[in-house]
């Protein structure tokens, strides 16, 4: 499983966060907005340590906002 963030070119002040696993991209915060919830990843790295096919989590919440 790979974390990446920031992203390499993302436009500034734009934060990116992406999961993949086995080299599939399974979120990417740039794409929905928000952060996975914890259950969705670790049902998809559980999937893939069955030998399941992954799905695209596409379910986020907002980001965090410090004020």
């Amino acid at each position: 499983m790979r974390i990446r963030t920031p992203l390499s070119g993302a436009r500034p002040g734009c934060q990116g966060f992406e999961i993949e696993i086995n080299g599939q991209l399974i979120f990417s915060k740039l794409e929905t907005g928000g952060f996975p919830y914890e259950d969705d990843v670790m049902n998809a790295v559980q999937d893939a340590y069955d030998g399941k096919p992954l799905q695209k989590i596409t379910k986020s919440r907002a980001p965090c906002v410090i004020m």
